[in-house]
């Protein structure tokens, strides 16, 4: 895929960011599929479904925290254990962040912590990306701790990361599982992303 391809339309082009079209081998028990390009009966296995949208950044939402919270630094570790532990009924082990800090794609500004003020715990993160060569942004990993959700900190975190974005970007893109309890596809919708594509990831 060049670059003139996917800029032309990033969600319906690839359902990753355009530096992992470049750098990610996919198995070849996995099949991924466009919606439109999908047939269930000819592909048999395990199908999990995925969400593509974009957002312009033609309106970027204004980031409003509740004075219980506070946007704070935080440490490598402290991001691990943080995401380990929004995605641990979903097997996801945080593990390998450290591979994303040689990424070329890599800006320490794009990470993000919010943290309790009374606890001082980390109670909501976000890590974003940004690809210099064609102005793309890519959020990576959002999350929010289970007993914090419904206070606008998802909201938070993904306005903050677009604000920071807009000046380094000229788009954002983000992908997320469809089907996910959490509906994230509903949070970013409101954060002013559009475009959805609905990809299938098939596994033989």
């Amino acid at each position: 895929m060049t670059k003139e391809e996917y800029l032309n339309n990033p969600c319906a082009a690839s359902s990753l960011p355009f530096w992992k079209t470049e750098q990610v081998l996919i198995p070849v028990n996995i099949l991924v599929i466009r919606d439109d390009e999908f047939d269930k009966d000819e592909c048999i296995g395990i199908d999990v479904s995925y969400f593509k949208l974009i957002n312009n950044l033609e309106q970027v939402p204004s980031p409003a925290l509740d004075e219980s919270f506070i946007l704070a630094d935080a440490g490598l570790d402290e991001f691990k254990e943080h995401i380990a532990d929004c995605y641990r009924d979903e097997g996801i082990i945080a593990n390998d962040l450290e591979r994303y800090l040689g990424h070329d794609v890599f800006d320490e500004d794009l990470w993000i912590a919010v943290r309790d003020k009374e606890t001082g715990r980390i109670v909501a993160s976000g890590i974003a990306e940004i690809d210099t060569r064609i102005g793309e942004g890519v959020l990576e990993w959002i999350q929010v701790s289970a007993d914090c959700r419904r206070k606008g900190l998802g909201r938070f975190v993904v306005s903050e990361l677009l604000r920071r974005l807009s000046s380094k970007a000229s788009f954002v893109t983000v992908s997320g599982q469809l089907n996910s309890t959490n509906q994230p596809m509903k949070l970013y919708l409101t954060c002013g992303f559009t475009n959805p594509v609905i990809w299938h990831v098939v596994t033989r």
